[in-house]
């Protein structure tokens, strides 16, 4: 069984575990669907997981959605260890913008 770990502040938040309460019940629905899946040791793909391997070995794009819009949840998986949600926002353009990217590939350091 897969372990997941969420990204942590220095003072000990859970930005994505923050990001998710606010979210409508049918978003936190999927993405507990997407978890258990993921602890199963399942791979997920299109249209619910997008790899971003172009961006950091190891990256994808959890891609959920309701009728209030689309949710984005960046999650990565470390060899050996777990696989880490590392940031979350609500997607409102067709690009992923260089702050959001910013945010991802810092938070991946810091783990």
């Amino acid at each position: 069984m897969t372990k997941i770990k969420f990204y942590l502040t220095t003072s000990g938040r859970s930005p994505v575990e923050e990001f998710l309460q606010d979210c409508s019940q049918d978003i936190r629905s999927y993405f507990v669907d997407a978890i258990v899946r993921l602890e199963a040791g399942h791979t997920l793909s299109m249209p619910l997981s997008k790899p971003l391997f172009n961006i950091h070995k190891g990256l994808h794009e959890l891609r959920l959605k309701d009728q209030h819009g689309q949710v984005r949840v960046f999650y990565f998986m470390k060899k050996g260890d777990a696989i880490y949600m590392v940031h979350a926002f609500k997607k409102k353009t067709q690009e992923l913008s260089k702050r959001e990217l910013d945010v991802v590939l810092k938070r991946i350091r810091e783990v």
